[in-house]
């Protein structure tokens, strides 16, 4: 992969991380949050198109299509986790 490819992945990942923020709202905790399981979710979706040979809107040496999915299902995963609140007993 490319520096370009690479680049272009991180402001992919980072824009969709931050409208899922825009549309769910939240702090700048969240934003970091949002940010975080959008790029782990890029990426894990590049590797797993590049290991399988599955993928489909390939641009350039970038797997974009599986990528964004996989950035969308780490994004739903990590959200619908950190909804999820400790109750303490009194």
């Amino acid at each position: 992969m490319t520096l370009p490819a690479f680049i272009f992945g991180l402001l992919v990942a980072t824009l969709v991380g931050a409208l899922f923020h825009f549309w769910r709202g939240g702090g700048f905790g969240r934003l970091v949050l949002y940010i975080g399981f959008s790029w782990a979710g890029f990426w894990a979706g590049h590797i797993f198109t590049s290991l399988t040979g599955w993928g489909f809107f390939n641009v350039g040496p970038l797997h974009l299509g599986m990528s964004l999915f996989g950035s969308v299902v780490f994004l739903g995963a990590g959200y619908w986790l950190s909804q999820f609140q400790i109750e303490r007993a009194a």
